[in-house]
């Protein structure tokens, strides 16, 4: 599981030439999951992020 953390000013999800989602200002999350990630990997991936600096 690896996750890349973004700061926008505005981004969009677009599926077969619709928009299907979009955020102005904010944090982009791209969330990468494997077969094989449990809870626990879920768990220790959200408390090593909310370590992070101010983005």
């Amino acid at each position: 599981m690896i996750a890349l953390i973004q700061r926008v000013t505005r981004a969009s999800v677009t599926v077969e030439g619709e928009v299907t989602g979009e955020i102005g200002a904010g944090l982009l999350v791209l969330l990468g999951v494997e077969k094989d990630d449990d809870e626990q990997k879920a768990n220790r991936l959200c408390e090593r992020d909310t370590r992070l600096p101010h983005l």
